[in-house]
């Protein structure tokens, strides 16, 4: 099972607990605007399935910040470690995970000092092994530091609460990235589509001495009419 078929499984896992407190500063990537408004013109579309209610809460949350800027850094870049562009697809931030993951910590409140504790601990880890904050260390170091926490039958025991925070991460990362277009698209799924029914086959109605009168024959299965709402005699 490849990585990406791993990560399937962990999109309907439950999410876990973290640590401490906040961030450290840095720059922002430029799309992370322009794909907020996406997300929140999704929320407000007629077609998303919400009631006013549901909009304008998605609205209020849209509106809100939790994480600073250098946060959304760091969380963009574990999520593309956690899933990078490949030959099926983008990453996890092309498929806008960072802007998923703010928003579920704002619409579920419980994760948000777990996350932002981790990423407090994942900083100062970084800071011990590196000198500088994750965001600011090279790639190869980032990944040397990912895979303490990325394992956790071989994790070390100091090292446990960013093995909590890891995987809260990676579980968000794989929800975010397989419930969006992309990631759907990713994993070929088809999902319910209607189907021509051209109603019970003929040997099994005679085996049963049944038939379909002309007037069912003339409402249900007419094939032209497919796609069409039915109507009933009043």
């Amino acid at each position: 099972m490849d990585r990406r078929e791993s990560l399937k499984a962990l999109a309907i896992g439950s999410l876990s607990a973290g640590t401490l407190l906040a961030g450290c500063d840095n720059n922002i990537i430029t799309d992370e605007k322009k794909s907020a408004k996406a997300v929140k013109r999704e929320a407000n579309s007629e077609g998303y399935g919400r009631t006013a209610e549901e909009k304008e809460r998605d609205a209020r949350l849209m509106e809100e910040k939790f994480f600073t800027d250098a946060e959304m850094v760091t969380i963009t870049m574990l999520s593309d470690i956690i899933i990078p562009a490949d030959d099926r697809s983008g990453s996890a931030s092309d498929a806008g995970v960072p802007e998923f993951i703010e928003f579920i910590v704002k619409d579920r409140p419980e994760n948000q000092v777990p996350m932002r504790g981790g990423l407090r601990w994942l900083d100062i880890k970084s800071n011990k092994l590196f000198g500088q904050p994750f965001a600011k260390a090279s790639k190869a170091q980032q990944i040397e530091l990912v895979d303490l926490i990325a394992y956790p039958e071989k994790a070390a025991p100091e090292n446990s609460q960013g093995v909590t925070f890891f995987n809260q991460m990676r579980n968000m990362t794989a929800m975010g990235f397989f419930s969006s277009k992309m990631g759907i698209e990713d994993m070929n799924y088809k999902g319910n589509k209607p189907n021509a029914w051209d109603g019970v086959p003929d040997e099994v109605l005679k085996q049963y001495g049944l038939y379909y009168d002309e007037k069912t024959l003339a409402q249900c299965l007419k094939i032209e009419d497919r796609g069409e709402i039915m109507t009933w005699d009043s």
